[in-house]
C-alpha cells in the first residue's frame, strides 16, 4: 500500500523510470550501457516503492501509553526542559529514520492538538545534535487527561518536505496517520518527566505499535 502523502512523487518517479527503461531498451545499442541503465532504474523504482509504503499497524489501546510516532532507531534519550508547549522538565527520545524506513508518522497519543508550528531551517544530517535546533521542522503538541506530549518532525540532509495534516483544535487518535517526512529524517518526542521510558538506545521502533513510554 502506498501512502496518500506520496502519490505525487511516486507517480512522477514511476513515469521517469518507465521512460528511462523504455528509452534505453529501444534507443541504446550497447548491451552493457542498456543493462546498466535498466538495472539502476529498477533499483531506484524499488527504493521509491519501499520508501512510500504504508503498512497497516495495530496500536495498543491503553490510554496511558505513548506510542512511537515513527519507524526508526532510538539515537538519544535525554532529560531536558521543554519550553514551547509542555513548559516543564521532560524526557526527549530521538528516533532516526533512515531512507529504508517507513516514513509515515502517527500520533503518539489520543487527545487534542494544542500546539502546531512550522519552523523554517537548514538541512543538516538528521542524526546530528544540531539538527534538532537548526533544521526545518514542525512542532506538534497533544494533550489529554493524562498530560501533554510534544514532538518534532525534523527534516534531514536529503529530506526536503515535511507533511503534517494537523492543526490546533483537531482531535488526535493514537496510532492514526498524520503526515510524513520525505527521504530521510528524524522525530524527537518529549514525554513527561515522570513517565516510565520503555525504549532503550539503538532500539528499533515501529510507528503506531512500539510503546516508548507509560504515563503515570
Amino acid at each position: 500500500m502506498i501512502t496518500d502523502y506520496g502519490y505525487d512523487v511516486f507517480f512522477i518517479v514511476t513515469g521517469i523510470c518507465l521512460a528511462l527503461a523504455l528509452g534505453s531498451y529501444f534507443f541504446i545499442d550497447n548491451v552493457i550501457v542498456k543493462t546498466t541503465i535498466v538495472s539502476l532504474t529498477i533499483i531506484f523504482f524499488i527504493f521509491t516503492l519501499n520508501f512510500f509504503q504504508d503498512p497497516e499497524r495495530v496500536t495498543p489501546q491503553e490510554d496511558n501509553l505513548i506510542i512511537s510516532p515513527a519507524d526508526g532507531t532510538v539515537i538519544k534519550i535525554e532529560n531536558v526542559f521543554e519550553d514551547k508547549y509542555m513548559k516543564s522538565e521532560a524526557t526527549m527520545i530521538c528516533i532516526f529514520m533512515s531512507p529504508v524506513n517507513v516514513h509515515v508518522n502517527r500520533n503518539p497519543i489520543s487527545g487534542t492538538v494544542g500546539y502546531f508550528d512550522y519552523v523554517k531551517g537548514e538541512f543538516f544530517a538528521a542524526f546530528e545534535d544540531k539538527a534538532s535546533l537548526k533544521n526545518e521542522q514542525t512542532h506538534i503538541g497533544i494533550e489529554n487527561s493524562r498530560g501533554k506530549v510534544f514532538f518534532k518532525q525534523i527534516a534531514g540532509f536529503i529530506a526536503r518536505r515535511i507533511v503534517a495534516d494537523l492543526k490546533v483544535g483537531d482531535s488526535a487518535v493514537a496510532g492514526k496517520r498524520f503526515g510524513m517526512i520525505k527521504f530521510g529524517s528524524r522525530v524527537d518526542i518529549y514525554v513527561p518527566k515522570n513517565a516510565e521510558i520503555k525504549v532503550s538506545m539503538n532500539q528499533k521502533t515501529v510507528a503506531g505499535e512500539t510503546v516508548v513510554a507509560v504515563m503515570k
